[in-house]
């Protein structure tokens, strides 16, 4: 076969098909270079974060502290009260409220915990009776070798141990530190707070301060919102769990209620272990016949908090999917322990707040295409 014999329309169809491929790998080579330069960005940010986190910390604390106690602040300047005064004024006041709380709940916990460490004892004491009998049938030499064995473990680790307990000692310091840090911040938030916004705008410059201050006020009434419909949340949950753990005689039901109250502002996970905490107490001290019933009232609770609560006061807020928030508070907890976990959430709402506001002003930047008719949807002449 000849040149002559091949289509005359072979050759410049190859090119045209090679054009196409090499702009496809261009366009692929940009975007995965663009890909990786913002996954470069967000590394040297996620190390700058961590090697600043003793200030991050107190700062993120405070900002969602003051979100709490804005609103009284507001009306009391609104009332012609001095901005310094009306922020100290409700600041002091909450620290009031909350060492109220923690004063009223000391003597119950310190009252009960004999009791408890007596069920406790007991409980340890049946459990030893039934390893010894059927039908285990372990005997007494058994157990005395894996006590022995269990403090010799304990003697020959003593150094670590004490190391851990010095650590442990450290990190209480340290955060105290970080709240009284945060309190401070906190004051500064509730008494230059609209001052910040023009601030922060003569930074940014002129061009990018309108979508500052539009992605802050957002971001602002999301994390109010998120801290009211948690406290809500905790509280419905604190308040049924409260009560079927005082009508089951659960010892300890008024401070397991506050930690329900608390956990609940790390969603889903805090609800899981502040309700297997509850139903361990109850199989200590009351059986496990009790202990099921408290398992079964927890669920129950969290059906109504997970079907009605969360869709209704939270999810309205963030407007985030539930496998997003499991995987944010996980990620959170692995990365920085229980306050990870609080602070993951709020953080992820913060970012879905910057994600919409970048669509809709990329909407407003490049419109959608109107889709062109259909054969056969034209209107008849």
């Amino acid at each position: 076969m000849t040149s002559s014999d091949h289509p005359p329309d072979l050759e410049p169809h190859a090119l045209r098909r090679e054009a196409v491929v090499d702009r496809a790998f261009s366009r692929l080579a940009t975007l995965s270079l663009r890909f990786l330069l913002v996954v470069a960005a967000l590394v040297v940010l996620g190390h700058l974060v961590g090697v600043l986190w003793v200030v991050v910390l107190p700062l993120l604390l405070a900002l969602l502290l003051a979100t709490v106690l804005w609103p009284p602040v507001r009306a009391l300047r609104a009332r012609g009260a001095p901005a310094a005064l009306a922020a100290l004024g409700v600041l002091l006041l909450a620290l009031a409220l909350l060492g109220g709380l923690i004063g009223g709940l000391a003597p119950q916990v310190t009252g009960q915990a004999q009791e408890l460490a007596d069920q406790v004892t007991a409980g340890l004491d049946e459990l030893q009776k039934g390893l010894v009998g059927p039908p285990f049938n372990l005997g007494e030499e058994e157990i005395g070798r894996t006590v022995d064995n269990v403090i010799s473990e304990l003697q020959a680790n003593a150094q670590s141990i004490a190391t851990r307990v010095l650590s442990g000692a450290v990190a209480a310091g340290s955060l105290l530190l970080t709240g009284v840090l945060a309190l401070v911040l906190c004051f500064f938030y509730l008494k230059d707070g609209p001052k910040f916004l023009p601030w922060l705008g003569g930074i940014v410059g002129p061009r990018a301060m309108p979508h500052v201050t539009t992605i802050a006020q957002r971001s602002w009434v999301t994390l109010s919102g998120f801290i009211r419909a948690q406290a809500a949340v905790g509280l419905v949950d604190a308040v049924f769990i409260g009560i079927g753990l005082a009508v089951l005689g659960v010892p300890l039901a008024v401070p397991l209620s506050v930690l329900v109250f608390f956990g609940a502002f790390i969603p889903i996970i805090g609800a899981v272990v502040t309700g297997a905490l509850a139903a361990l107490v109850a199989l200590v001290t009351n059986g496990p016949v009790t202990a099921l019933i408290v398992v079964g009232l927890v669920l129950v609770v969290q059906q109504l908090e997970g079907n009605v609560l969360q869709p209704i006061l939270v999810g309205r807020t963030l407007d985030l999917h539930p496998a997003l928030v499991i995987l944010a508070v996980t990620a959170g907890g692995t990365l920085a322990g229980i306050v990870g976990a609080f602070l993951a959430v709020p953080v992820v709402a913060v970012g879905a707040v910057a994600v919409r506001y970048a669509r809709q002003q990329l909407a407003e930047l490049a419109p959608a295409p109107e889709s062109e008719p259909e054969p056969g949807d034209e209107p008849p002449d």
